[in-house]
């Protein structure tokens, strides 16, 4: 089942987590001189209901998962503009040698061959690949338009003194090129639309500190849109406002540990000014272990640099301090590996989960598929697709209980699937659907105990496998940490190799995991999972 998005509809605390709200607005009203402060002269004192969820939040807010990079989308639409360009190429010169009516040689062939090369950098240079926020279609198709002309202008002027049958080909490749690639970029320019729309293109960010930095960052946000402000957590909430410009304060740090909100951060921004240095080193301390990336505000001393650093926030990093790099080209690699890999997995495995679906339906009453609700990039929930091993009425949604060795949980054919990871095989679909990548941290359930603790509970860094999407195999499994984790120690072991795998993850790594993944299956099958 896909994760639905989080709309208007649905609010996203609940009502457990509106104390902070109901405190803060004490706060307010116990001190309404607040209002007045010399340090906060923006801020609202007002705190309905839909004031709590700011000006800036999306209509609709989306997994951090599913946010694009605008320079990721710019470099794919480059390489597909240079793709268009190559193919249109192809196919003017191959109707030119079908009718023999235009020699393909050198002299003939030589202007399109240059103007494929320069095609996708002379509209990077005119800046066709930008979609500024207030550009409207006809500016951008005007940019585009600048590009081409430059491109067919070159590529036309070198036929010219090849000959006529160079000029005619030239002109072919010109005309359906420039055709092609003004239809991809209106096209390119509706979606970019859309998406901003729905705010997968603008990065959602949470504000630590509801200082004068904090204003400065929400009012630029509120100019620009480059940024999605959704909340405000200080410590000091005895100082701290309502709201700044309409966003609202939602609790101390330790409601933001906690709060339903982060799988849908992209970043968490320390605005605490650079002359409390002690507050600003327990914020990073506190805050380090959350699989959020965690960046510091750039004070500045004596220059206005909002604007710089809204730019930099969105292109990423300001001053990182926790969580992932983000790479555009490994995420694009990684996610192009994960949508070829797995397809062609579900298509050679399809007659082998056919069999196993009939196998556990004719070996016990119940579903065929066991789903459960395990965390993902960001400490998303997702629903995670097994074939069911274990007897319906004693299926453990929480891992409460991990099996054991002759666990009577397990169904006979349980026993086998687990023995020989088969049962994993549904999370292809998980991949698929980009809730999963074929390597990474194995999937942990929600709420997973050790003995009587909480795994999460036993290892500070546990959350840091979340930086990355969960996998069906991973460097922890090929390294002899799979199956369940009964011992703390085990489970320090296991996120000790989830962390070193996030820390040196590369296309070469992904592809040596998956080639040592099933000789390792073949060579350890006397461990039950």
């Amino acid at each position: 089942m896909t994760k639905e998005p989080v709309s208007d509809a649905a609010p996203i605390w609940t009502p457990s987590e509106v104390a902070p709200e109901v405190m803060t607005k004490a706060v307010y009203e116990h001190y309404p001189r607040y209002g007045l402060h010399p340090s906060f002269s923006p801020i609202q004192g007002s705190a309905s209901d839909g004031d709590r969820r700011g000006p800036l939040r999306p209509a609709v807010l989306s997994p951090a998962r599913s946010r694009l990079s605008e320079a990721m989308l710019a470099r794919v639409l480059n390489f597909f503009d240079d793709g268009l360009f190559a193919i249109i190429a192809v196919l003017v010169l191959s109707d030119g040698a079908t009718h023999h009516t235009l020699g393909l040689g050198f002299r003939n062939v030589c202007p399109i061959i240059f103007g494929v090369l320069i095609g996708g950098r002379s509209l990077r240079a005119f800046g066709a690949y930008n979609f500024g926020r207030r550009e409207h279609l006809g500016i951008h198709l005007g940019t585009v338009l600048m590009g081409l002309s430059l491109i067919c202008g070159l590529s036309l002027a070198l036929a010219q003194i090849f000959g006529d049958n160079a000029f005619q080909l030239s002109m072919s490749w010109c005309q359906w090129s420039a055709l092609a690639i003004l239809s991809s970029h209106a096209t390119a320019w509706f979606r970019v639309r859309h998406w901003r729309a729905k705010g997968r293109l603008t990065p959602n960010v949470i504000i630590v500190g509801a200082t004068q930095n904090a204003v400065r960052l929400i009012e630029t946000a509120l100019n620009t849109r480059e940024i999605a402000v959704l909340g405000i957590f200080d410590d000091r909430l005895d100082r701290a406002p309502v709201s700044i410009h309409g966003v609202p304060v939602l609790g101390d740090t330790t409601r933001l540990l906690e709060h339903k909100i982060l799988p849908y951060v992209d970043r968490i921004v320390i605005t605490v000014t650079a002359a409390s240095q002690p507050r600003v080193r327990q914020l990073i301390e506190r805050l380090r272990f959350l699989p959020n990336a965690v960046t510091l505000f750039v004070d500045i001393e004596g220059r206005d640099g909002g604007q710089d650093t809204l730019a930099r926030m969105a292109r990423l990093p300001l001053h990182q301090v926790s969580g992932a790099e983000f790479d555009d080209r490994r995420i694009i690699l990684k996610r192009t590996q994960d949508i070829v890999l797995a397809s062609l997995a579900v298509i050679i495995a399809a007659p082998v989960m056919a069999a196993v679906a009939l196998a556990v339906r004719l070996d016990s009453p119940g579903p065929i598929l066991f789903r459960q609700k395990r965390h993902g990039f960001n400490n998303e929930p997702i629903t995670v697709l097994k074939f069911r091993s274990m007897h319906h009425a004693t299926a453990d949604l929480t891992a409460s209980h991990q099996v054991l060795d002759g666990d009577a949980r397990v169904t006979r054919i349980g026993h086998f699937l687990r023995l020989t990871s088969l049962d994993e095989l549904p999370q292809l679909l998980n991949v698929l659907r980009g809730e999963m990548s074929l390597v990474g941290p194995r999937p942990h359930a929600i709420g997973m105990k050790t003995g009587s603790e909480e795994s999460a509970r036993l290892v500070a860094e546990y959350a840091w496998r979340h930086r990355i999407k969960p996998g069906i195999t991973g460097w922890a499994q090929i390294n002899g940490s799979r199956g369940p984790v009964h011992t703390p120690e085990a489970v320090r072991e296991r996120v000790a190799l989830d962390i070193a795998y996030i820390e040196r993850q590369s296309f070469w790594l992904d592809i040596y995991i998956l080639l040592m993944t099933l000789p390792v299956l073949i060579g350890d099958r006397c461990v039950q999972r």
